[in-house]
């Protein structure tokens, strides 16, 4: 058996019961159910459609995500996220490079890092290396002025810890973040790079090994055996091309705004809702959500 979600914004609601009907008859699904009314609705298959891609793409221009799965097993005991552009809607090392006045160059670096075209360590040790010299103290002000937090990351967290899951936040970012961004969302534990920082200013290194793919794996299959789950039950979310490695690992991999080049490479594609669509996916309704 098979679940399919239809999924839009929950700040711009516009999936209408019309669409969700077309769709199941075309398919020959079951009785529809609305996990939240204009947002989110799902029914079941006997199969997976040989169409799902053509219909995926028919629904985007609509604002429309749309997800098949397997039924058994979808609702996952542990959460592993990415943090940069997924929990939170910023790159900071972008932020921390605008404060040091070569924010565009960065960019232009961590854009073509997160769409694979160059190797994330690498990529990450030149970025840093144009921070040297800038005041240990921008980072607070970053945090305070320029980070956001996704919409959802709160609900999702809570409430699969309220149904006994743990929450794991693994960042090719820093520290510095991760630390903050944790605490502020419940997250269970974090692991990311360190920035060096003497005399109160940030030396343009980062303490090696850095944490890039193959980490994130790591900490996928370490964090999973030391709960006594296997990957089948964890759910990953990124948006980069240093996620694919954890997304294809787990057991739902769920590609969120992500990079083209990131989400052709995923099943589960969501482009227009927010992290609240991960609980959607695994059969929450918003009446069962916690804040």
């Amino acid at each position: 058996m098979y679940v399919a979600t239809l999924l839009t914004n929950p700040a711009t609601p516009k999936l209408d019961a019309a669409t969700v009907e077309a769709l199941r008859n075309a398919w020959g699904g079951g009785e529809a159910l609305w996990l939240n009314p204009g947002v989110a609705a799902e029914f079941s298959l006997q199969a997976m459609p040989g169409n799902l891609w053509n219909v995926w793409q028919d629904l985007q221009p609509l604002g429309i995500d749309l997800a098949v799965q397997a039924a058994e097993g979808r609702r996952k005991q542990m959460l592993l996220a990415d943090m940069d552009s997924t929990m939170i809607g910023q790159e900071c090392i972008d932020e921390l490079a605008d404060e040091a006045g070569v924010g565009a160059y960065v960019a232009g670096i961590t854009a073509r890092a997160m769409n694979g075209e160059l190797e994330f360590e690498d990529a990450l040790r030149e970025r840093v290396a144009l921070l040297k010299g800038l005041d240990e103290g921008v980072i607070a002000k970053v945090l305070e002025t320029r980070i956001t937090f996704t919409p959802g990351g709160r609900e999702l967290i809570a409430t699969m810890k309220a149904n006994g899951g743990y929450a794991a936040l693994v960042s090719g970012g820093f520290t510095a973040f991760t630390t903050h961004v944790a605490q502020a969302l419940g997250f269970d534990q974090h692991r990311a790079n360190t920035l060096h920082v003497e005399a109160g200013k940030l030396t343009g290194t980062v303490a090696e090994p850095i944490l890039g793919r193959e980490a994130k794996v790591d900490a996928l299959n370490t964090i999973s055996a030391e709960l006594g789950l296997v990957p089948a039950n964890v759910m990953a979310v990124g948006d980069g091309a240093n996620d694919l490695g954890m997304l294809a690992r787990a057991g739902a991999g769920v590609a969120l705004h992500a990079k083209p080049s990131v989400a052709a490479q995923c099943d589960l594609r969501i482009n227009h809702g927010d992290l609240s669509a991960l609980l959607y996916l695994q059969g929450y309704g918003v009446d069962d959500f916690c804040a």
